[in-house]
């Protein structure tokens, strides 16, 4: 594990021996999806013996730095929009968007029993801080933005937020106590189905605009057939399975 310009990036070794035509692709990761990256890249590299170098960040961050020339050749991003303005700016390639998966929110704290399945305890104020992630860098913000808005808690709660830069590090703020509740993606708290720990409220979708979550072929891999058949195993049954282990939809 090492950290390129300014992200986590992740080098996954090759599984097999390595044909002829391996490739190394740089793919840029939405954090929300980290998790599910992790599970699914050692599949890919095994299945094609292509290399994966992972970098995860804030889909602002990471918009930021595809606009000033960084290297990446996928980017998986937390929304539609910023895929769609990188085709638009001739930055990715037309016609090879499309959404891999669709977000949940969550309201999550590392106590048990201190969020029930309803949004009581926010409603009640009865807590310390209230993490989100920062919605002029990431959707889930924008989204958890949306949700106070809706149950008419925005003002109320305002002067109680503590913002990360992304879901992920929304995610640590609860769970190292510096903050009760935080608003995190279901995928952070979910394995096999089932919520790993803490106690959470799964936000109903009506009170937030969808999180369709796009990728994008990059135009400085136009040509490489490792990053297209990466993006053609996301579109796989049974990569899809993986993704919905994890608790996203797909389309």
């Amino acid at each position: 594990m090492r950290v390129v310009n300014g992200f986590i990036a992740v080098a996954l070794c090759c599984l097999l021996s390595g044909p002829a035509l391996a490739a190394r692709i740089h793919v840029a990761v939405a954090a929300n999806f980290s998790a599910a990256m992790r599970d699914i890249a050692p599949q890919f590299e095994q299945s094609t013996g292509h290399e994966l170098l992972l970098s995860f960040g804030s889909s602002g961050k990471i918009f930021a730095q595809i606009q000033h020339g960084a290297p990446f050749q996928v980017f998986l991003s937390a929304d539609q929009e910023k895929p769609e303005a990188l085709e638009q700016a001739g930055l990715g390639v037309p016609g090879s968007r499309f959404t891999y998966a669709v977000g949940a929110l969550a309201l999550w704290s590392a106590t048990p029993g201190f969020v029930d399945d309803t949004p009581t305890r926010l409603i009640s104020g009865n807590f310390n801080k209230l993490a989100l992630a920062n919605p002029k860098l990431a959707p889930y913000g924008v989204a958890a933005v949306e949700v106070l808005a809706a149950l008419q808690l925005k003002q109320v709660t305002e002067p109680s937020w503590v913002m990360g830069e992304n879901v992920a590090q929304t995610y640590q703020f609860v769970a190292t106590g510096n903050a009760d509740l935080g608003f995190v993606a279901l995928s952070q708290i979910m394995h096999r189905g089932r919520i790993k720990k803490g106690s959470s409220w799964l936000v109903p979708p009506e009170l937030y605009s969808p999180i369709r979550q796009d990728a994008v072929l990059l135009q400085n891999a136009a040509d490489s057939e490792a990053a297209k058949a990466l993006l053609d195993y996301l579109r796989s049954d049974e990569i899809r399975g993986i993704i919905h282990a994890h608790g996203y939809a797909t389309k």
